[in-house]
Parts: C-alpha cells; structure tokens; sequence
C-alpha cells in the first residue's frame, strides 16, 4: 500500500524543546519540595502535562496531597513558565532536515500531520514557520488517551481521510512508538536500538529521514 500520509511528532523530531521542559518541570518540583533529574526527566518524553505532574507527584510521594483542582494549578505554573522559555524558539531550532522533508512531502503530494501530548504545538509551529506544512494538527485533548495509547495517531489519519496502514509515524520516545505499532502504521523511530527497539526503521537523527522516507517510496514502487 502507498504511503499516503505521516504523522511527526513534535519535541525531539520537529524541534528539541526537552531543556525547557526540564527546566520548567525542575523548577515546580523545587518549589513543591521534590528533586527531579535529568534522567527522570527522559521519562516524562511523550506523555501528557498531567501524566508527567503525576510522575513527578509520585516520585516525591505527594501523589494524594494535592486536590485536582491543586494539581491543575500547579500544571498552569509549569506551562507559564515553559511558554516564556518559548519565546526563545526561532526557525533555527528546527531539527536537521526537517524542512527539507516537509518540503519534499509536500511536492510529492503525501499528507503531513502533528500527533504532539503538547497543547503548545501550534504556537511552537508559528514559531518554528512550520504551520504551513501541517494539514492536521491533532489536539490532543480531543483524543480518549494519550501515548502508548494509539489514539492520537489513529484520529491523524482519520483527519487526513487516510488508512492507517497509509501512514508513517515518525517518534522518538518509547512511549509514541509503541503508539504508532499499534495503530497499524509503520513507525520510524528517532534515536538509538537501546531505546526505540521497538520500531519498524531506527535512524539516530533527523537528518536521515527524508532519505529513508525516499528510500520507502522506492520500495513500495518497484
């Protein structure tokens, strides 16, 4: 079946926003009394602001202090801070052969869509100069459950009016991977074996992956 649609993830594909994550997720847990490091904080790839804050509760055993209304409080607190780091974001951090790829999508007429945990993606976008490429951009609070659920990769393609097996699913965290198994599509991971074993096609980075999306097309022409 020809490839007719893929769905990127944001952080860490797109773009690398991960520092400023850290650096907003460190500093609410300071102020909560809990101490998060870095290599914590690459369990917090992929999943949503909620589910993260609930990680981080749960590592400082403060899970059941804090109401629901408390802990939505403290997620705004993490986001404000974050969205100022935003302001920093320019087209020169978009990641290796990024735009190169997207272009190439586009003139090859495949549909490109965004399946992010973030609600931050479209100001990420503008500020990257992506919009344009995205026909969909999947919100993810329209979706039942985020990743390792295949929920948000399944409603891309549904936006896009695509099969699912049409699609690629482009991640670089375990968690979006396993997503995109299980919604069928063929998943190209972005990182090393040691975590992404799980996908179809590994490459280290993105400046690979217009290459092996060619490579893909030739495939499934010959």
């Amino acid at each position: 079946m020809k490839i007719k649609g893929v769905i990127f993830d944001l952080d860490g594909v797109i773009t690398d926003t991960a520092e400023y994550h850290y650096i907003a997720w460190k500093d609410l847990a300071n102020k909560i009394g809990i101490d998060i490091g870095r290599e914590f904080n690459e369990t917090l790839k992929g999943i949503s602001r909620g589910e993260s804050l609930e990680r981080i509760l749960e590592k400082g055993n403060k899970a059941e202090f804090y109401t629901n209304e408390q802990k939505e409080e403290l997620a705004k607190y993490k986001n404000d801070y974050y969205l100022t780091l935003l302001e920093r974001l320019t087209p020169n951090d978009i990641m290796d052969n990024i735009e190169e790829t997207l272009l190439y999508l586009k003139e090859n007429d495949i549909k490109i869509a965004l399946a992010s945990a973030s609600k931050n993606a479209p100001l990420i976008l503008e500020k990257l100069q992506l919009r344009e490429y995205f026909e969909v951009i999947v919100d993810p609070a329209s979706v039942k459950t985020g990743k390792p659920s295949p929920d948000i990769f399944l409603e891309g393609a549904k936006l896009m009016n695509l099969n699912p097996k049409e699609c690629i699913g482009v991640e670089d965290s375990e968690a979006g991977v396993i997503a995109i198994n299980d919604s069928n599509m063929l998943s190209i991971g972005i990182g090393s074996e040691e975590n992404l074993g799980h996908a179809k096609i590994i490459i280290p980075n993105t400046s690979r992956l217009k290459e092996t999306i060619e490579k893909i097309e030739q495939k499934q022409l010959t």
